[in-house]
């Protein structure tokens, strides 16, 4: 047997909390001195530890359902009537509830498009929910390299739908003849904000005590999306289109005017993208091999320990500073890597502007063809299952083996078009629920929807203290971790809607 070989192999399902033994006795010499004899054995029973969260998925839909109820029970004709009766009994005089008539020149207000508001309370409150900690649950944090999680899910889903409200408010102060530098002092202004918050407040937490400059970590959350945003904004001020009905085309380039009519801004964006493909796999790194895209550390058998994210982990040494990144990322602990790593660092930047990019296109389908709900299904469909058929290339429908594996650390190419598939889906389908059929309102992710950086800011400057946050007897247990982190999103949304009643929303 040589020294490399394994002495023995086996594949077996573990449980949360349960023990195993494993024995390794070699045969007897009758039988074969050079083999050994491997057993594993269960000393105690692993527990089920997705009860918890079936009980709490349960509670959740029963009170859904709950609602629906009510609300259907409430708005029926006849409850209605029976509410203005009690109305009429309790008071001795009934102001007149009718409106005056408004003049013929007041122009109706344009309804505000509420499927983006819902989409982007939905990937709000999921996001919280991870901060608070998951439940304790592997499926809530973030892969440990390739692959995806629910984790990895809500901040591409933030990057697209920022690309949407880029476009659909950029058009509407267009409409309202908003000059250019009037739009360039305004993004400029959020992009400052954003950055600025994201680095005095969010990046540091009490318990890493006073700052100091040697160890401040430079990217973040808000910062990756303040320098999104301020590119997206810089093209829409330079390219967006002020009048969609001016602009003539035949019967085939109809089809694809909301790409043509855009051409400058397609050409920056594929140019930024071969800008990532160029330096992703043909960047020299010291002792690391070209276009390699592993954790480094233990893996690929520990030959290329400090390569950690390749040319990404890379430009970030070069450009920030190894002080000045992530010093704790998802493949510390599987992977026993030693250098830091930013997920939010320079390169992944590139893709997260063809993140919100795509979401800027679903803004364009929205404003061109907002008359016709059906065509905008349809384009919302086609741009996911294009998006979808780039990732199963891109990912040869692998976790490890593909071309380009999906990696949010990375913010790989493959990741944003799986990501972007996901989302045309999700905006399609609120879309028809919300805006086409009035179906839902999009109550609760509505409202924190509508005040998205307040509510995000103070989750994460308050998450650690009462009523979000406790100490906890059975840390160990998923019950006592999972009903904290869903009453501490429960009490953000509460805070979300009282502000909304309020009407109370933080614009930057």
């Amino acid at each position: 047997m040589n020294a490399i070989d394994p002495i023995c192999s086996w594949r077996a399902l573990y449980g949360e909390q349960g023990q195993y033994l494993l024995s390794v006795k070699p045969d007897t010499p009758e039988n074969n001195a050079s083999t050994v004899t491997c057993t594993l054995s269960v000393e105690k029973n692993p527990v089920n530890g997705y009860i918890p969260l079936l009980i709490a998925f349960a509670v959740l839909i029963a009170g859904t359902l709950l609602y629906c109820l009510l609300s259907y029970i409430f708005n029926l004709h006849s409850v209605q009537e029976y509410c203005r009766c009690l109305r009429r009994k309790s008071v001795s005089f009934e102001p007149n509830l009718t409106e005056a008539p408004r003049p013929v020149s007041e122009k109706p207000r344009r309804r505000r498009l509420l499927s983006l508001d819902t989409f982007r309370g939905f990937s709000l409150t999921i996001m919280v929910f991870l901060n608070c900690g998951g439940g304790g649950y592997w499926i809530f944090e973030h892969a440990s390299w390739n692959g995806l999680t629910v984790a990895d899910l809500v901040m591409p889903w933030f990057v697209f739908i920022l690309g949407t409200s880029v476009a659909l408010a950029f058009h509407a102060m267009m409409k309202r003849g908003v000059r250019p530098i009037q739009l360039l002092r305004k993004l400029t202004w959020r992009t400052v904000i954003l950055l600025l918050i994201g680095f005095c407040f969010l990046n540091y937490g009490p318990a890493d005590g006073p700052l100091s400059w040697s160890w401040a970590r430079i990217p973040g959350v808000l910062q990756r999306l303040g320098i999104t945003y301020c590119i997206l904004a810089l093209m829409q001020t330079c390219f967006s289109i002020k009048d969609f009905d001016q602009h003539q085309f035949g019967n085939w380039w109809a089809s694809v005017k909301d790409i043509i009519l855009y051409w400058p801004e397609w050409i920056i964006v594929v140019i930024l993208e071969v800008l990532w493909l160029c330096l992703t796999f043909f960047l020299p790194v010291p002792g690391c091999p070209r276009g390699y895209l592993g954790p480094g550390g233990i893996g690929d058998d520990g030959k290329y320990p400090n390569c950690t994210g390749g040319a990404a982990g890379y430009i970030d040494k070069l450009l920030l500073g190894e002080g000045h990144m992530y010093q704790y990322p998802t493949c510390k602990e599987i992977y026993k890597t030693t250098q830091p790593f930013d997920p939010e660092g320079v390169l992944g930047t590139i893709n997260s502007i063809l993140m919100a990019f795509f979401g800027l296109q679903a803004g364009k389908i929205i404003l061109m063809y907002r008359q016709e709900p059906l065509s905008i299904l349809k384009r919302f469909l086609i741009w996911a299952i294009l998006l979808g058929i780039i990732s199963a290339i891109l990912t040869k429908c692998t976790q490890n083996e593909g071309f380009i594996p999906i990696n949010k650390n990375l913010w790989s190419l493959s990741f944003v078009t799986t990501l972007s598939c996901f989302s045309f889906v999700l905006l399609g389908i609120m879309f028809y629920v919300i805006d086409v059929k009035n179906w839902w309102g999009g109550q609760p992710f509505i409202f924190p929807g509508m005040n998205s950086i307040l509510i995000y800011t103070a989750s994460s400057l308050l998450g650690s203290y009462f009523p979000f946050s406790w100490e906890m007897k059975f840390p160990t247990s998923h019950m006592e971790p999972l009903f904290q982190d869903l009453l501490a999103t429960s009490l953000w949304v509460l805070i979300a809607y009282w502000l909304y009643k309020k009407k109370f929303f933080l614009k930057i």
